[in-house]
């Protein structure tokens, strides 16, 4: 394939995703700026079909890499409360309350390295829907990571006794 066909292929998919970046954009309108010392998150969901969204759940989770020892376990406070947008009626999420860090005090090992890992506080799972952002509010220098969970479509019955 020519240079000359490539450019034009790469500028037509380009040209074609513009709509997509508009509508994503016009969505966010509606959400507030994040706080003083708070950042925004965005999760845009895979899209779904109306009525397959009920099989499906999301579960948000805020923390940071922290260094551990290793041993304990090492959990964040605070909680993710969902929020409305007055006027809008669109769901967003923040974290109030402090995000301090509580360990479990079990004596480690001497000279046990420390380790490296996601320290995070409770999940939230909510309803999954692709048709609007999961927008999530946390204090700066901490992360949102999620999670797809989803159920078959086939239910199994209870055996009554």
């Amino acid at each position: 394939m020519s240079g000359r066909i490539k450019q034009v292929l790469v500028l037509s998919y380009v040209l074609s995703c513009l709509p997509l970046l508009g509508a994503e954009h016009s969505q966010l309108k509606a959400y507030p700026p994040a706080k003083e010392g708070m950042s925004r998150f965005v999760i845009v969901l895979p899209h779904k079909e109306r009525g397959e969204d009920k099989n499906f759940m999301v579960e948000l989770t805020v923390g940071k890499e922290m260094l551990t020892d290793g041993v304990n376990q090492v959990r964040l406070g605070g909680k993710i409360e969902r929020k409305v947008i007055k006027g809008w009626g669109y769901s967003y999420y923040e974290v109030t309350g402090s995000l301090a860090a509580m360990s479990t005090l079990m004596a480690t090992p001497e000279g046990a390295a420390k380790v490296k890992k996601f320290v995070a506080g409770a999940p939230l799972q909510i309803n999954y829907n692709s048709r609007l952002p999961v927008v999530v509010y946390v204090p700066e220098g901490y992360e949102v990571r999620y999670r797809i969970w989803s159920a078959p479509e086939k239910m199994e019955s209870a055996e009554q006794k």
